[in-house]
């Protein structure tokens, strides 16, 4: 190597292997592998009495490349820092620097740091004419909010330990954001359902058989609640029944505009990728970082997206022309505006990300580099692709007609749309229509009432949170940064503070308890408004408007003395159990809910001088009910016992006879599919939600959510087919292709 060598230094390898044929012989790339220095783990980590000094140590897997990158230094004469352009990469060349100086082989070169969005020759070579200096105010925003981090956590840590269980943490964001999850699943459990009904009718019009809904009563609107229970519901209904004519008393037409949505920021990406995709947080940050650094396509290696952890909104304007001309050639001329469309970024901070997600070159459409991309990077291209080009198309014109039928005093209500100019849609659509297309009618044309029905409903607790929705909110509330929110997430599964079902988040018992632990003691640290000011707080230490000492020492005077007062006051039974009221069957003391190692429980109060426990999901002792049936294996008379997941029939004689069975409601027709030996049983969750599943088990694991049906799939031909009830009707799904047959409700 000779000493006129270029050294660059970039995060991944993947990228490494990009650059470095791009920017040519001249050039030695190696990658840093993320960071290369972490703060001590063990307390004085960060010194508060010392200007908050923080006590840095090598990342044990990188010091082989940090040696590489010392080895490399001592024979170049020019160092490039490209790590990623965010905080996190300004503290990566930071400490690489103050590595080379620890080294003593920094002071022949010449440093310089370079900054690009996507990894293309043009922007790459770009960022190398144009170096800059390492912004320190990003490297101190970065080594703010590790130290609050760690102040919080570490000092926090030692108390839940204690009270709770070895092991259990707080985090600065994650802490938060459990928060949210426990709070919507105690709204949940607090939820009471009212019932209410509406009335629907079938309408025949010029031989198109219509659905309409029940909307006014003597001309007044009605609410959701307007009609509370079934023997309203069965008034109405006669009245109607017994009304002869049926007229179409009014009809509404009106266009209306539906515009384009930003391109994708990592939140929206993140969102629609779960929506759309079903991907994870995770997976979507994984597959994006792919995307970015570079794919293999015949003979060079391509950034196929610009930079993905960003929040801004705005397309670089040497991308425009290149954006507008391939929707000119795939959609038409006319699908391109007069006028450039700009959307406003919510973000204060435009240092951490300078542009939206989008391609790089708009030659390379996800058809014609199919063949080079795995399943999951093609449709995570195909998704940023087809959401960059609808941001900058015209608007869809969509024609909506409602038709106002009147029986007697009763008028029913059916609306339907149809798409006049699809613009944008025919590139993205953000969500589908649930309208339908009505037929073209006049207020002459006669109408006959077919069917008349009643329907009940119940009103539905708030929704469990989802990635989508998680991210949303954590966006919402300024909760963390875009580039966290994948790992707030890992952190909260991974400490099983919460636990999915199907895609939803239900706290553990061990996050529940945690959650009331810093509800009880450290609620400031938890309040969404106190996180989101302390992010906008690291955000203008990252802009140089607010001095790093000072805000570290706001934060850390506020929690030492917090700590301070409850390390004397806090009692692990504060936490860990919760009176009951109920009494104890063998003592008559109070019962309580306590936290164990493997869960929730109840117990005895007077414990260790009662014993007496039982599950949190079992009954207090319901007796057992008789059947007139013996056991098969002993001929011991059957009972039906009843449990908090339904019920079984079992021996009377257990434990010497184990005998079990199902009871008959819940044995479906339906042979399970995968060991063709017993019939699906209906059964219950430990959180009580349905699902059918093999009574073969442990031998057959095979269970579905969905109410099973002896029906062959006739896409894949898989044995039963499942049923779904939607709100647009009965959906019958094929378990394994998730082909779909739509049927009448």
């Amino acid at each position: 190597m000779s000493k006129n060598q270029t050294l660059v230094i970039v995060e991944s390898p993947t990228k490494a292997k990009t650059v470095s044929r791009i920017v040519g012989k001249n050039y030695t790339v190696l990658a840093s592998f993320g960071h290369v220095f972490e703060l001590i783990p063990k307390n004085g980590a960060v010194e508060p009495d010392n200007h908050f000094h923080m006590n840095y140590q090598p990342v044990d897997k990188n010091k082989k490349h940090l040696d590489k990158i010392v080895a490399s230094a001592k024979k170049s004469q020019t160092l490039i820092l490209a790590t990623d352009p965010d905080r996190e990469g300004e503290a990566i060349a930071w400490h690489i620097c103050q590595y080379l100086k620890e080294k003593k082989v920094i002071d022949h070169l010449d440093v310089k740091r370079s900054t690009f969005h996507q990894i293309t020759k043009k922007a790459i070579l770009a960022a190398i004419d144009t170096p800059k200096e390492i912004n320190m105010s990003l490297v101190d925003s970065q080594q703010t909010r590790r130290a609050m981090d760690y102040l919080l956590g570490f000092n926090i840590s030692p108390l839940m330990w204690r009270t709770i269980k070895p092991g259990t943490s707080a985090g600065r964001v994650q802490s938060p954001a459990l928060n949210l999850i426990v709070t919507r699943e105690h709204e949940r459990n607090a939820f009471e359902a009212r019932e209410y009904w509406s009335i629907t009718a079938q309408a025949t019009i010029k031989k198109h058989n219509i659905p309409f809904t029940l909307c006014e009563i003597n001309q007044e609107k009605l609410d959701k609640f307007a009609i509370e229970n079934k023997e309203t519901a069965t008034t109405h209904l006669k009245a109607i029944q017994s009304e002869n004519l049926a007229s179409i008393s009014e009809i509404k037409s009106q266009t209306r505009s539906r515009h384009p949505k930003a391109p994708f920021t990592t939140s929206t990406l993140q969102q629609e990728a779960s929506n759309k995709l079903g991907f994870p947080t995770s997976k979507t940050m994984k597959v994006a970082q792919e995307l970015y650094e570079g794919i293999d396509i015949e003979s060079d290696h391509i950034g196929l997206i610009t930079y993905m952890r960003t929040d801004s909104v705005t397309i670089a304007q040497e991308a425009i022309p290149e954006i507008r001309s391939c929707i000119e050639n795939l959609y038409g001329k006319d699908h391109v505006p007069d006028t450039i469309r700009e959307y406003k970024t919510k973000t204060k901070n435009a240092q951490e990300a300078h542009e939206a997600i989008r391609p790089t070159d708009f030659n390379l459409s996800p058809q014609k580099i199919t063949k080079y991309l795995s399943n999951d990077q093609l449709k995570l291209y195909q998704l940023i692709w087809s959401k960059t080009l609808a941001s900058q198309m015209i608007s869809a014109q969509i024609d909506s007609t409602s038709i106002f039928l009147a029986v007697g005093c009763y008028t029913f209500k059916a609306t339907g749309s149809v798409i006049k100019v699809p613009g944008f849609l025919q590139a993205y659509e953000e969500e589908q229509s649930k309208d339908q297309k009505l037929p073209n009618v006049t207020t002459d044309d006669g109408a006959e009432i077919m069917v008349v029905e009643p329907h009940q409903h119940f009103t539905e607790p708030p929704a469990r949170f989802t990635e989508a929705s998680l991210v949303k909110s954590l966006e919402e509330l300024g909760i963390g940064r875009p580039s966290t929110y994948a790992t707030i997430i890992s952190t909260l599964k991974k400490r099983n503070y919460v636990e999915t079902e199907g895609r939803q988040f239900i706290p553990t018992d061990v996050g529940d308890v945690v959650n009331k632990f810093l509800t009880l003691y450290f609620a400031t640290y938890i309040d969404h408004q106190f996180t989101a000011k302390m992010e906008d707080a690291l955000d203008a230490v990252s802009r140089g408007e607010q001095n790093k000492e000072d805000l570290l020492r706001e934060f850390w005077t506020a929690l030492d003395e917090q700590i301070n007062t409850i390390s004397k006051e806090v009692k692990r039974s504060d936490v860990t159990s919760e009176e009951l009221d109920e009494s104890c069957p063998e003592c008559e003391a109070t019962l309580l809910l306590k936290l164990g190692r493997h869960g929730k429980f109840i117990g005895c109060s007077k414990y260790p001088d009662c014993n007496y426990t039982r599950p949190l999901n079992d009954a207090p002792q319901d007796a057992p009910e008789e059947i007139d049936r013996d056991c098969p294996k002993c001929s011991k008379p059957l009972v039906k016992k009843h449990t908090a997941t339904g019920g079984f029939i079992g021996c009377s004689a257990y434990p010497e006879c184990k005998h079990t069975e199902p009871l008959p409601e819940n044995i479906t027709d339906v042979t399970c599919p995968k060991c063709t030996k017993h019939k699906l049983i209906k059964r219950q969750s430990r959180r009580g939600k349905v699902f059918y599943g093999c009574p073969g088990y442990p031998k057959c694991k095979y269970a579905i959510w969905n109410k099973p049906l002896n029906q062959k799939c006739p896409n894949c031909e898989w044995p039963i087919m499942t049923e779904k009830i939607l709100k647009k009707g009965r959906v019958v799904e094929c378990p394994e292709c998730k082909h779909k047959i739509e049927a009448d409700a």
